[in-house]
């Protein structure tokens, strides 16, 4: 009996002094771990204070104080004066209007360098007609009849090109009744450079066709370009000088 009741008296101190030593318990809250759902399933995050939005850099004045140079943050733009450039461009335009007028007046003052071939529009018709039938009838040649070019000759030449033509034709007439040669020209587009009181000059376009007419016909055709200086003679127009642009 001593035994046992010596035990449970060791186990009663046993029990008293750790109960005495033991730390107090304390009830904590459990802490939701770290992207863990809220009360209501939405996760829940760390509380930050909002940033401070900040207020967006406002454009500096266009036009700078006395001393400034160009605003800074905007490149600089050289502002152009309309008026002064108009005003300019105007002075420039009267100007070639002055030297246009007095050179035009130059012009008509000197009987040599007259040149009405834009401006009589009557006379640069009649010289331009009468010098396409020229061209066309002194520079076409029938061996059949000669006698007709040489009446063309006469009727449509005068000074100098009487001889450029029968320069220009030795040839044709040479080889024309053996080959039996017809020679034909068209006149296919002339212009008037001058026309000053009875003298004129003018560009003219040709086509040339060469028809042996032997045992085997044959034609050739060319092209022909030159230009021929006309005086007028009462009310008719006559070729004196042909100028083949040739040395």
């Amino acid at each position: 009996m001593s035994t046992t009741r010596h035990l449970v008296n060791r186990r009663r101190r046993l029990a008293t002094v750790a109960a005495t030593t033991a730390p107090p318990r304390t009830t904590t809250a459990p802490q939701p771990a770290p992207g863990a759902a809220g009360a209501h399933g939405a996760p829940t995050e760390p509380e930050t204070e909002p940033e401070t939005a900040t207020a967006p850099e406002t454009e500096l004045a266009d036009e700078a104080g006395p001393g400034d140079g160009p605003p800074r943050g905007r490149p600089h733009r050289p502002r152009v004066r309309l008026p002064a450039v108009l005003c300019a461009a105007t002075l420039l335009l009267g100007a070639f209007a002055v030297w246009a007028f007095t050179s035009a007046g130059t012009l008509r003052d000197e009987p040599s360098r007259q040149n009405t071939a834009l401006t009589d529009i009557g006379s640069t018709s009649e010289v331009k007609g009468q010098i396409t039938e020229a061209v066309g009838a002194v520079f076409s040649y029938d061996y059949a009849s000669p006698a007709k070019s040489d009446r063309a000759a006469k009727k449509h030449l005068t000074g100098k090109a009487v001889q450029q033509h029968k320069d220009m034709l030795a040839e044709v007439r040479a080889q024309a009744p053996e080959q039996k040669l017809v020679l034909t020209t068209t006149v296919t587009h002339s212009g008037v450079e001058l026309l000053d009181g009875d003298r004129a000059r003018l560009l003219v376009f040709a086509d040339q066709s060469n028809t042996r007419t032997g045992k085997k016909e044959e034609t050739t055709y060319a092209a022909a370009m030159f230009a021929v200086d006309a005086v007028r003679r009462g009310d008719t127009w006559r070729i004196a000088a042909i100028d083949t642009f040739t040395r």
